[in-house]
């Protein structure tokens, strides 16, 4: 029988090997990071790190960050403003331990924040150049700004039907409708939620099928609002899916987004109208129809003027005109030395209707002749009096 040894015993060979081996050194590894457990009360996190090649695991080691290296997690999600989690791909500096009860370990001492900076707009970049390239007729880059076919689209005259894809129950539901609903000017908007998850692997897919429901009754609505509240970079990641975007893009109905605070600027954002929050977002709705109040008061206002110079201009003229007939009527004319004659009362014009021996009345300003005409002839001087 051969001669065995405690395994204590050779938990402890291993140890000193592996310290004999690594002790001092440490080493810049690549890895995708799972089964995060924070405990920040005690500044530790525990962790594997995996090392995948399609949907295969081809290595994957337990790793630990003690509470003296715990901030470096902090470092990390302050500077990438998204959490340490599930499925980020990290550059960490390791050194290796093993513990004769514990096993092998890697202690996680540094993360290399610059690389994981540049994964991530590395990809963001991928994704808004196939947009462009695989969607030439509805999205274009034009300096520097994604001019997109629902970025462009007119706006009503008045945003009264609201499609709104939110979360239930959450922070953005709640500053949306509220800041709606309490509108100074105390217009009245019709809000239809389309409810679902807002963040999580598979939210951008959940995301899709509201907007493809908001599509198949699209003539009942005059634009879609999607809104979520604030969080951390990782939470976005819904809203930097290629199908999601695209969708977004081509939509037929205007969308407003509000889904981060001022410093997130998602690609989806870029697609639609970004107003940041959801409270702006509404706030933004309802500026637009009081610009459609405002003109149609301006308008009004025009129109009272127009109104009221067109009679002013009236009046100037109906005074015109009686000025007019003033120095034409009758009593003028003879104050001048005209005269005006008449047969049996009745005012004559034409001189053929007067004949020889008519008896005709001749009216001046101040006295009347009642003679008979003895002769009458042309005028064929034409006397100009």
């Amino acid at each position: 029988m051969p001669q065995a040894i405690k395994l204590s015993e050779l938990a402890y060979e291993i140890q000193e090997t592996m310290e004999a081996r690594f002790e001092g050194e440490t080493f810049w590894v690549t890895c995708e990071i799972s089964d995060v457990k924070k405990y920040i009360s005690t500044r530790r996190c525990y962790l594997k790190l995996v090392e995948r090649e399609g949907n295969n695991t081809n290595t994957e080691l337990r790793a630990v960050f003690w509470a003296n290296y715990y901030n470096e997690i902090e470092l990390f999600e302050k500077k990438t403003k998204q959490n340490f989690a599930d499925g980020i791909e990290i550059t960490c500096e390791v050194k290796v331990r093993f513990h004769p009860k514990y096993g092998l370990n890697l202690d996680v001492v540094k993360i290399d924040v610059a690389y994981t900076l540049g994964t991530i707009e590395l990809e963001r970049q991928k994704t808004l150049e196939k947009l462009v390239t695989e969607n030439p007729k509805h999205i274009k880059l034009v300096e520097g700004n994604y001019i997109t076919y629902n970025n462009k689209l007119s706006l009503p005259i008045v945003i009264q039907r609201i499609a709104l894809i939110t979360a239930p129950n959450s922070d953005g539901q709640r500053d949306f409708k509220q800041e709606l609903e309490k509108n100074k000017h105390g217009y009245a908007v019709e809000v239809t939620e389309f409810l679902t998850q807002i963040q999580g692997d598979n939210a951008h897919q959940l995301i899709l099928e509201q907007l493809q429901l908001v599509y198949s009754q699209k003539e009942n609505f005059d634009m879609v609002a999607i809104v979520r509240g604030g969080g951390s970079q990782t939470d976005f990641k819904p809203f930097e899916d290629y199908e999601l975007a695209k969708t977004v893009a081509i939509f037929p109905l205007p969308i407003y987004t509000g889904i981060g605070h001022d410093r997130n600027t998602s690609i989806v954002d870029m697609m639609a109208r970004e107003h940041k929050t959801p409270t702006k977002v509404a706030s933004k709705i309802i500026e637009h129809n009081f610009e459609f109040e405002n003109s149609i008061i301006e308008l009004k206002e025009r129109l009272n003027q127009q109104v009221d110079f067109l009679i002013d201009n009236a009046k100037e003229n109906i005074q015109d005109l009686k000025r007019l007939v003033k120095l034409a009527s009758p009593a003028n004319i003879m104050k001048k030395g005209f005269a005006i004659i008449t047969i049996k009362d009745k005012i004559i014009i034409d001189p053929k209707n007067i004949e020889p021996n008519t008896e005709i009345d001749i009216l001046l300003q101040d006295e009347i002749i009642y003679t008979t005409v003895t002769k009458k002839e042309k005028n064929a001087q034409r006397t100009n009096l």
